[in-house]
């Protein structure tokens, strides 16, 4: 999932590929609030994982947006 997600903030967001780490959080790679928006709207629409802007920013790092789109994506199942 990580993979997955890296792609999208690169291909979606235009988010330098090497930036993105587990341990980057949103500010290490640039993304602001409206990119967090984006990013839920990315999520829903690319793979159907539902994660609102509020979880986005409420999470610290790249992994554990990782780790909540594994949940959500289980749940979904």
């Amino acid at each position: 999932m990580f993979d997955t997600l890296k792609d999208l903030l690169v291909s979606k967001l235009k988010v330098a590929p090497e930036q993105i780490t587990r341990d980057a959080t949103a500010e290490d790679i640039d993304l602001d609030s409206l990119a967090l928006v984006e990013l839920s709207l990315v999520l829903q629409k690319e793979l159907g994982i539902e994660i609102t802007e509020d979880e986005l920013t409420e999470t610290e790092t790249v992994g554990d947006i990782v780790r909540l789109m594994n949940v959500r994506a289980a749940s979904a199942r």
